[in-house]
C-alpha cells in the first residue's frame, strides 16, 4: 500500500529531486555544483518526470544518471577554465582589523599577493599584528569606512603607489558590525543605521571610488555579506537588512560593470568563529541601551527577563560556528583568480542548503525550519500571561 502511494504521487518525487540536489551540492563543497548544478538538476528531474509518466522508480534511475553526466561536465568546465589565473595583477585592497579580513590578508600575503590593508585603527592591535607577521608586500591604511575624508585619502594614497608600478586588480569588501541580536521591534534605531553605514554605505562608497581603477585592469569587487543577506532570520533584523541590501549591490553592481569587464562577486557565508559578536561587557552595554530606548509598554509586554535572556545567542553563536576559515579563503581566491567568477559563493556548513530550502520550499516550511533551530524559548511577558490566564480560566 505504501509502494502505491508512491508510485500515485508524483510530488515525492520532485521533493526528493529537490533534497538530493541540495546534498550534491552542499556535499561538494559549493565549488563544484552550486548554482548552475542545481537548477539544471531540478529542471532534468521534473523534465523526466513529465517524460516517464512519473514513475518512481524509473525517475529514480534517469535522475542518477542525467545527474552524473552534468556533474562529470562541470568538473571538466570548472578544471579547464576556471582556474585560469592573472598573474600580472596582484594588488588587493581589503579591511583588516579582525575577524575574517585580518586572517584573510594573512593568507593572501602568504600567496604572493601585494595588500592595501585598511584598519579603523593604524595603531591598533589590528594593524600591529599584520605588519610582525606579514611581509613588506602588505601595506597598512588608515579606513574608518564611514568616513568619506578617509576613504578618499586611502584611494588617493593607493593611486598614488600604483603610478610607480601595477594596476589594482580587487576591492574586497569585509568590514562588518553585528550589534545586538534581539527582535527587531526592541533594537533601537540607532543599531539599525550603524549596521546600514558600516556594512552597506561604507561598502558601495569604497566600490564607487575605486571604480575608475578597476576599470583600467578590468579587475574584481568581492563583497562579503552574511548567509543572514540572503535568508530571513530571527533576531537578525538590523545585520540582516544591512547585508540583503550589500548583496542586491552586488547583484546590481555585476549587471552593470560586466560590459567594463569587471567582475563582482558576493559571499554568503555561513557561521564561523570572529571577534564581529563582541564580548559580554559589550552586551551588556546594548542591553542598557536597549532598556532605556523602549517605550514603557513595549518594555513591559516583552519583560526585562526576556531582553536579559537574549544575551544566550550571542554565546550559543560561538559554540556552533566554525572555526575554519579555509571554506571562505578558498571561494575568496576563486572569485579573485578564476576566469568566470560566480556571482554568489555560499562558504559554510549548510549555507547553500538553507538558501536552497527558502528558494524551493513554501514559505510556511521554512519559518517552521527556522522556529525549531532558531526559536528563542523564553516567552515575552505578556505572552506568559495570557497562556497562564487561559489556562487557569480552563
Amino acid at each position: 500500500m505504501q509502494i502505491g502511494w508512491l508510485f500515485l504521487r508524483p510530488c515525492v518525487a520532485e521533493v526528493l529531486a529537490v533534497c538530493l540536489s541540495a546534498f550534491l551540492c552542499n556535499d561538494l563543497g559549493n565549488g563544484l555544483c552550486d548554482d548552475l548544478l542545481s537548477s539544471i538538476v531540478v529542471t532534468s528531474w521534473v523534465w523526466c518526470c513529465n517524460l516517464l509518466g512519473r514513475c518512481l522508480c524509473c525517475n529514480l534511475l534517469m535522475f542518477c544518471v542525467v545527474t552524473n553526466i552534468y556533474i562529470y561536465i562541470y568538473i571538466y568546465i570548472y578544471i579547464y577554465i576556471c582556474f585560469q589565473i592573472f598573474p600580472r595583477v596582484r594588488y588587493v585592497g581589503l579591511g583588516t582589523d579582525s575577524g575574517i579580513g585580518h586572517e584573510l590578508a594573512k593568507y593572501l600575503d602568504s600567496l604572493g599577493f601585494t595588500i592595501f590593508a585598511g584598519v579603523l585603527s593604524a595603531t591598533g592591535h589590528g594593524a600591529k599584528s599584520l605588519k610582525e607577521t606579514c611581509s613588506e608586500r602588505l601595506s597598512i591604511l588608515q579606513l574608518d569606512i564611514t568616513s568619506s575624508a578617509q576613504i578618499k585619502e586611502a584611494y588617493l594614497e593607493i593611486r598614488r603607489k600604483l603610478q610607480q608600478e601595477g594596476m589594482l586588480w580587487a576591492v574586497i569588501n569585509n568590514a562588518g558590525i553585528l550589534g545586538f541580536i534581539a527582535d527587531g521591534e526592541l533594537l533601537p534605531m540607532s543599531s539599525y543605521k550603524q549596521c546600514m553605514d558600516v556594512n552597506f554605505f561604507g561598502p558601495v562608497e569604497i566600490s564607487k571610488m575605486f571604480l575608475p581603477l578597476l576599470r583600467q585592469s578590468k579587475g574584481r569587487i568581492i563583497n562579503i555579506s552574511s548567509l543572514a543577506g540572503g535568508i530571513p532570520m530571527p533576531r537578525f533584523a538590523a545585520y540582516g537588512a544591512s547585508k540583503a541590501a550589500l548583496s542586491m549591490f552586488s547583484g546590481v553592481m555585476r549587471q552593470e560593470l560586466s560590459k567594463w569587464g569587471i567582475k563582482v562577486a558576493v559571499l554568503h557565508p555561513s557561521g564561523f568563529k570572529t571577534s564581529i559578536g563582541g564580548n559580554p561587557e559589550d552586551w551588556k552595554k546594548e542591553e542598557q541601551v536597549i532598556l532605556g530606548s523602549l517605550a514603557p509598554d513595549v518594555k513591559k509586554d516583552y519583560g526585562e527577563d526576556y531582553i536579559h535572556n537574549l544575551k544566550m545567542f550571542l554565546g550559543e553563536m560561538s559554540s556552533i560556528s566554525s572555526s575554519d576559515l579555509s571554506p571562505v579563503f578558498s571561494d575568496v581566491l576563486h572569485a579573485l583568480l578564476a576566469e568566470q567568477p560566480k556571482g554568489l559563493y555560499t562558504p559554510g556548513k549548510n549555507s547553500y542548503l538553507f538558501l536552497l530550502v527558502f528558494c524551493y520550499f513554501p514559505l510556511w516550511f521554512y519559518d517552521f525550519l527556522m522556529s525549531k533551530i532558531m526559536g528563542n524559548p523564553h516567552m515575552p511577558y505578556a505572552l506568559r500571561m495570557a497562556d497562564y490566564s487561559a489556562n487557569y480560566a480552563t
